[in-house]
């Protein structure tokens, strides 16, 4: 059950960051820490309701955290959920690590045969 959980996060974290203002949000949230919604609204050419929508996105997929200080809503950045992505590349990577050592050796044995 607990791989159906990470893949089921790992697609939320890739829908979540498969657009490229919530991308852009969430790299200006990591450059310059917690930012009022209207502080990441002024940023970009769209309508507070949108920016407020990609928010939300990011929201369910845990990418953001909003807190709330007196009427000023925060959002923060929570780079934790992106391991999930690392730890899929991860898996990827070893298999390509194997399929290159294996060509690789494939490669020597034709070379030392060619002598």
């Amino acid at each position: 059950m607990v791989e159906r959980q990470t893949d089921t996060q790992l697609s939320d974290v890739l829908r979540a960051a498969s657009d490229p203002t919530r991308r852009a949000i969430l790299t200006l949230l990591a450059q310059h820490g917690p930012l009022r919604v209207g502080e990441i609204h002024a940023r970009f050419a769209l309508s507070l309701n949108a920016v407020s929508k990609h928010i939300k996105v990011l929201e369910s997929a845990g990418l953001v955290v909003r807190r709330t200080e007196w009427r000023e809503h925060l959002i923060e950045v929570q780079m934790d959920p992106l391991r999930v992505i690392d730890d899929w590349f991860a898996g990827l990577r070893s298999i390509w690590d194997l399929r290159l050592e294996a060509l690789d050796a494939l490669i020597t044995k034709g070379a030392a045969t060619d002598d």
